[in-house]
């Protein structure tokens, strides 16, 4: 089905083809500002979904994006969830309030992601953006896979999704030294961004092949789209440097990507929840909602490296995952 979608294709478009699907799933996802993939993922799956578990770290903003979706959605069941995924007694804190519900979790979808920054550690020592794009949601995925592997059944098979980059060809792989101990002199905010994006999709094919069927994970590239994410002042001046903005934060259209607006960026996402093709996919990678496994990089395609940062992760938080 998912053939007749592509570059064009905005998420409204595909939640309302694939609205059985969705219909009484209870779907997660992380990263839900305004003006951002997770809140328009959240938004077009609203009318159709039992539960939709929005996550923020900013209370503030949390509730903006819950008003906004109940204003829109007045039937829509909304449930805010406080998640720093830079603070690992906070992921470990929010995924116990998850285990504690009543209801299964038929779609994860791991969406958050640090702004592209200058170096800076986390309370637990890690650097900002491996640790908000990575070791987060590792632990929270860990944690709340309970709930996931709960939501089983003879017809359905629940979904992690990973929201990745085409960025994560920018470097040459994701360097484990530096994930274990962070390096201020080597460090580069895009080669950071890009390693963090590769462990997404080393993460969706090793924990795909790991479930063993009882889960289907899949990473995506949602495009290049405008969102809070480029807007951000810290990331600003990065993605300026790199031609991918001009000065007045705008896209730049003369450099070399296919701008998308946010309804197309999403719309990949929602293929990767919800659409039945992709069943005996488990483990790809999408672009332009398609399967896509040609485009990921050489390093991000290792099984071995897939492995090696499946067990460091696990060491770095502490925790027995699959």
């Amino acid at each position: 089905m998912s053939t007749s979608f592509g570059f064009t294709s905005t998420a409204e478009e595909i939640a309302t083809a694939f609205a059985d699907e969705i219909r009484g799933k209870n779907v997660l996802i992380t990263g839900t500002s305004l003006n951002g993939l997770g809140f328009e993922t959240a938004r077009v799956i609203a009318k159709y979904a039992a539960l939709v578990i929005i996550t923020g770290y900013n209370t503030e903003r949390l509730k903006l994006a819950e008003a906004a979706l109940k204003q829109e959605i007045p039937s829509a069941n909304i449930r805010p969830l406080i998640l720093n995924l830079a603070s690992l007694a906070n992921v470990r804190a929010a995924a116990a309030e998850v285990n504690a519900y009543p209801e299964s979790i038929d779609v994860l979808i791991n969406n958050a992601a640090s702004s592209i920054c200058a170096f800076k550690l986390t309370q637990d020592g890690f650097e900002q953006q491996l640790a908000t794009d990575h070791l987060g949601p590792f632990l929270f995925t860990a944690l709340v896979l309970p709930k996931v592997l709960a939501a089983q059944s003879a017809t359905h098979t629940p979904r992690v999704v990973y929201v990745a980059s085409g960025s994560h060809a920018w470097c040459d792989g994701v360097d484990l030294a530096v994930l274990e101990r962070p390096d201020a002199a080597t460090y580069k905010a895009m080669t950071a961004y890009a390693q963090a994006k590769s462990a997404n999709i080393l993460t969706a094919s090793e924990l795909a092949r790991r479930a063993a069927g009882r889960i289907h994970a899949y990473s995506l590239r949602p495009g290049a789209i405008a969102t809070n994410f480029t807007e951000n002042p810290e990331a600003r001046e990065e993605l300026l440097a790199a031609g991918i903005i001009t000065e007045d934060g705008k896209p730049n259209l003369k450099a070399n990507l296919p701008w998308k607006t946010l309804p197309q960026g999403a719309s990949t996402i929602i293929v990767a929840a919800f659409d039945p093709s992709l069943n005996d996919k488990n483990g790809c990678y999408l672009t332009d909602c398609a399967e896509d496994n040609k485009s990921v990089a050489p390093h991000t395609a290792d099984p071995v490296m897939a492995e090696k940062l499946w067990a460091l992760s696990e060491r770095l938080v502490d925790v027995k995952f699959l």
